[in-house]
């Protein structure tokens, strides 16, 4: 049942589930779950905001855990560990933000907290006035003598999430320009003064350190961006894929089966094909441990194998940009190695951090197939620029068929493939 704006209600001490709730369709516009840890009403540092560009705390209280988009209804997700918020901290505040438009033409806005553990709905608060808002706090966790209650707010910004970043005491990390200097003209010379050295003080205390808010969503309706526009140009770009499972789910043929039945029991791994610009051809994956090279040819590492799919750890790649020159093309695909059938019900979310320039995400769309592999990400090069490519592609093999031939197959890559193993 929903609350009230204004009401409270205790909440259990324990890990909680935040979700983000609206409808999707023509129009409206993305929105972003986000949480700030305060005190006294204020963040005490930027390391206190949990958001998509900052996905965990340091205590490992909240970690932003992503989006999933199925059957019309999109949810962004916070795990909220209680037990472990730091006893300085007074009350952590659940947020969002509109990218694209504003909170009045979000349908169907809602935040739900829901026991882990329990598998129940502890807090539910349904938004039904938002109009011109960018930003929103729809809901609080506070202490209350020795328990943690959940308050309903709905107050909203029209600054968006830099406004309400900074109603909370974070200094927004604001895109810089130059203009030309003006000509000046040579001093007169001068007498020199005599010097007196200065008193001697403590230095003043550092400002604090700005928090990038920008990033890049891909959708099918956009879903290409250009590296070089977002300033990602140098350094490592690093590639993350995270997922959550269903404790248990209805495989094909209608009967339910445990093909999932916890995180450690599925294994994905993060594979990529590369093209490079001499014409050689290879794949970086965890299977016959080829994890590439990140300062040698192909200038692609895997760093290792997850089964968890945290938001902090999941499967990673990274590329170096500063051999950018030497890609014609890279294809990221993830396969399934063991614990599913599929990735049906399954919700994955893929993030591309540049080492400089703004973050580009997107989730992936519910599998309907009995697919095994699924192209993530296309990486060309195109005219001295790198341009990402959002697939999303699930991909069903042939009886006999690998997933990595698969995919082979579908993009026309042309490798020679023998059995192997980890």
């Amino acid at each position: 049942m929903s609350m009230p704006k204004g009401s409270n209600t205790a909440v259990p001490t324990t890990a909680l589930r935040v979700e983000l709730g609206r409808r999707s369709g023509p129009g409206v516009p993305d929105t972003d779950a986000s949480a700030l840890l305060l005190v006294g009403g204020k963040v005490r540092s930027g390391a206190d905001f949990v958001f998509y560009n900052q996905p965990a705390h340091s205590s490992g209280a909240i970690r932003h855990e992503g989006k999933r988009d199925a059957d019309g209804q999109v949810t962004d997700s916070l795990l909220v560990d209680l037990a472990r918020v730091e006893p300085a901290i007074e009350t952590v505040v659940i947020a969002a933000s509109a990218d694209g438009g504003s909170f009045g033409q979000v349908p169907g806005l809602y935040i739900r907290v829901i026991d882990e553990r329990a598998g129940t709905e502890a807090a539910r608060f349904d938004s039904a006035d938002a109009g011109a808002e960018t930003a929103f706090v729809l809901g609080e966790f506070y202490r209350r003598q020795g328990t943690w209650k959940f308050r309903a707010v709905g107050q909203g910004y029209g600054s968006g999430l830099e406004g309400l970043a900074a109603d909370f005491g974070i200094t927004v990390d604001e895109p810089q320009h130059t203009a030309a200097a003006a000509p000046v003209a040579p001093p007169a010379p001068v007498t020199p003064p005599v010097t007196v050295p200065p008193p001697v003080t403590a230095p003043p205390p550092a400002p604090p350190a700005p928090v990038p808010l920008t990033k890049v969503t891909l959708t099918k309706e956009a879903p290409a961006v250009s590296l070089t526009k977002q300033g990602g140009t140098s350094g490592a770009l690093r590639l993350n894929l995270n997922w959550e499972v269903r404790k248990q789910f209805k495989g094909w043929g209608g009967k339910l089966g445990r093909a999932v039945a916890h995180h450690a029991d599925l294994d994905l791994d993060l594979c990529a094909l590369f093209e490079l610009s001499d014409g050689s051809k290879g794949v970086v994956q965890a299977l016959g441990n080829a994890f590439g090279a990140l300062h040698r040819p192909p200038f692609i590492h895997l760093d290792g194998d997850d089964r968890t799919g945290a938001v902090s750890s999941g499967e990673n790649l990274t590329v170096n940009l500063d051999h950018k020159q030497a890609f014609r093309r890279i294809l990221i695909f993830v396969t399934i190695y063991e614990g599913a059938r599929s990735f049906a019900d399954l919700h994955a979310t893929v993030t591309l951090q540049p080492q400089h320039g703004a973050p580009v995400d997107f989730s992936l769309d519910e599998c309907t197939v009995p697919s095994t592999v699924c192209a993530l990400a296309l990486i060309t090069h195109q005219g001295g620029d790198l341009i990402v490519q959002r697939e999303a592609r699930y991909l069903v093999p042939e009886r006999g068929v690998s997933p990595q031939r698969t995919v082979d197959n579908a993009y026309g890559w042309g490798m020679n493939w023998t059995p192997g193993r980890k």
